[in-house]
């Protein structure tokens, strides 16, 4: 959430970066900025009744002391307190409709963070590993998961609809073994401490990492408990120190989790429905930090840099994208992708987003931080990415470590995971 002051302050800095995402929200500015307007303008009017009150009080007690009939100020008080309080109620629900579209406002782009309209502007930073050169025909992952026997899809439909998964045999103990390296990777080489969070969460939670309330009807919801299934991890993490002080001491603070998430996705045709490429439901370890200001874009570095070494212990080759403005999330201030390769597609995938969120999540979920007891409290930088999401990573394992046979070796690094088994 961006500050009220800061918007009005700096409406030109506002639009430059609402106009580098895309301009699609200059008309809420400009609603805002009118709103703004009108409640400055009767705190000024409150401000001055309540003066000419004080002065009017005054009088009646100089007329009181004076044996001087004082009905007539007094009526002019009566009035002047209705008038108050009529303008206080406008205020009230002026400061609500505020705080209501200071809700929609998105993150303002970060000046290190390119111009562009969607992901064709999007700039490719590096790339790691060589694609595999393959002899054989080779096959897209949901072949080689219905040969295998280790994934399916048609009993998965027959559950819970399509854009489900299910993994069956060496296929569970796969996904296990990925779920648990990863946070072994994270927490041992990383230094992240361990959290398993609730799948539900308040409304005021999905509030606080703004997913709500623009995002709403992308949710899946409990609607008599007013609960929200969670669609990453980032959400109950992040929010773990909502309303709270922390001291300056205490950061940065690094967190990674394992949980499923819960996204509703519209799909596509072809092969963008197949498989496990788009899933309702997936699997995911995230990392969260939190951190001063004045180190989150070093962190963020740093962040991202974690979450590949995933990709380079599994030997998989990636690329990593800095994301244009217009194609950045709602809560972003700066956005890497990281993209495995799927040698069937001849596509990049997105396992990961490495995001810096600034002030952004914080100011809305209340997270602060005290440099010195005596000093005030400033609001934390909240970063998080996927370290990693596990569909696409499955499937650049089914289809880089493929044999011609139809067997798929498993990555050197998950043999200890799958006890010590070569191949699937």
């Amino acid at each position: 959430m961006l500050e009220q002051k800061f918007i009005r302050q700096q409406p030109e800095k506002i639009r430059e970066g609402l106009m580098k995402r895309g301009g699609t929200s200059i008309s809420v500015l400009n609603e805002f900025l009118s709103l703004d307007e009108k409640w400055r303008q009767l705190l000024i009017q409150s401000d001055g009744l309540k003066k000419e009150r004080n002065q009017t009080s005054e009088q009646i007690g100089k007329l009181k002391k004076a044996g001087e009939n004082t009905e007539e100020k007094q009526e002019e008080v009566r009035k002047i307190n209705l008038k108050i309080k009529e303008i206080e109620t406008e205020l009230t629900n002026l400061e609500n409709t505020l705080n209501q579209r200071l809700l929609f406002f998105p993150n303002i782009p970060h000046e290190t963070v390119p111009s562009g309209k969607d992901a064709s502007e999007n700039q490719i930073i590096r790339t790691w590993g060589e694609k595999r050169k393959f002899n054989f025909p080779i096959k897209p992952h949901w072949e080689i998961g219905e040969s295998l026997e280790i994934l399916d899809q048609k009993r998965a439909s027959k559950l819970s609809g399509p854009l489900f998964s299910l993994y069956t045999g060496t296929g569970a103990k796969l996904q296990r073994a990925l779920i648990q390296f990863m946070l072994d990777f994270h927490v041992a080489k990383h230094g992240y401490k361990e959290i398993y969070p609730p799948y539900l969460v308040k409304r005021e939670i999905m509030v606080g990492t703004g997913q709500l309330p623009k995002f709403e009807e992308d949710m899946y919801s409990c609607e008599k408990d007013d609960l929200f299934l969670i669609p990453t991890a980032e959400v109950p993490v992040t929010n773990l120190h909502r309303d709270e002080i922390l001291n300056f001491e205490e950061l940065p603070k690094y967190y990674v989790s394992y949980t499923a998430c819960f996204r509703r996705e519209a799909g596509a045709a072809g092969s963008e429905t197949r498989g496990l490429k788009r899933l309702h439901q997936f699997d995911k370890v995230e990392l969260v930090k939190l951190t001063n200001p004045e180190d989150s874009y070093q962190e963020h570095e740093k962040l991202l840099n974690d979450a590949e070494e995933i990709l380079q212990v599994l030997n998989i080759p990636y690329r990593v994208l800095l994301l244009c403005a217009g194609d950045m999330g709602f809560s972003a201030a700066k956005c890497y992708d990281i993209e495995a390769w799927s040698p069937a597609e001849e596509k990049w995938l997105e396992v990961s987003s490495v995001s810096n969120f600034e002030a952004f999540q914080a100011r809305r979920a209340n997270i602060r931080f005290r440099r010195a007891p005596q000093e005030k409290p400033e609001f934390v930088h909240t970063l998080n990415g996927s370290g990693l999401a596990l569909p696409r990573v499955m499937i650049a394992i089914l289809e880089n470590y493929q044999e011609e046979d139809g067997s798929v070796v498993v990555p050197e690094i998950l043999r200890p995971y799958m006890g010590g088994r070569l191949k699937l």
